[in-house]
């Protein structure tokens, strides 16, 4: 069931994730700049952090990270976008992996989600925390790629249903409590943890398989 989950992201900014590789989280190729915001947005928060305090642990000045970046906004958006589109990259080569079958799509989906959010923990974070400091339109680009991601849930699961291997009254609604549930795992993960990537998958699978109704068979 499980093929490889340990690893690193590709930035889906540059180039497409080839079949197969979905579960690979390479280097983020996040620039200086982008990575002393990321840092200091996990650690203070966006409106906690200065735009010297993001040249100074770049090792910038701020009119050279103005070169670069027009505005603290313009480094949260980056960032921001980059995840999400990252995240959904590999969701959809994922469910693209799973041919036709709605469980493993949904299993698929569910996995890349779970590494997504151990394997780029901060970005996740961070753009789950700052929806409130986003402009209006960043904020609505960013749900809607969530809801994109929901909605390959809610059909995979919708799938399911139609075939009879899983018992879910409301696809959307399960859809959006996984989603939930994968997402939290930014809040408390840790590499040094006592538990592995795999056996966190497989315990979140675990969990997903119930809200859907996977189980409903079982005695």
């Amino acid at each position: 069931m499980r093929n490889d989950p340990q690893g690193t992201a590709h930035d889906s900014s540059t180039a497409k994730e080839p079949p197969g590789r979905w579960r690979e989280f390479s280097d983020d190729r996040l620039d200086a700049s982008l990575r002393a915001a990321l840092e200091l947005f996990a650690a203070h928060g966006y409106h906690g952090t200065s735009i010297r305090m993001i040249a100074d642990a770049a090792g910038l000045s701020v009119p050279g990270l103005y070169h670069h970046y027009p505005s603290k906004n313009a480094l949260l958006e980056t960032l921001v976008t980059r995840a999400m589109g990252e995240l959904l990259e590999h969701s959809r080569v994922a469910a693209a992996e799973a041919g036709g079958s709605p469980t493993a799509r949904f299993d698929n989906i569910v996995e890349a989600l779970c590494l997504f959010h151990m394997s780029r923990r901060r970005q996740a974070f961070v753009a789950s925390t700052e929806m409130r400091s986003m402009p209006a339109e960043l904020r609505k680009s960013h749900v809607r790629s969530r809801d994109i991601e929901q909605s390959m849930l809610a059909d995979a699961i919708a799938d399911g249903v139609a075939e009879g291997t899983f018992d879910c009254a409301s696809p959307q609604h399960a859809a959006r409590a996984i989603s939930s549930l994968c997402v939290s795992i930014a809040s408390w993960y840790r590499s040094d943890g006592p538990l592995s990537p795999e056996q966190i998958v497989d315990q979140y699978l675990g969990y997903c398989r119930r809200i859907a109704g996977a189980d409903h068979g079982a005695d």
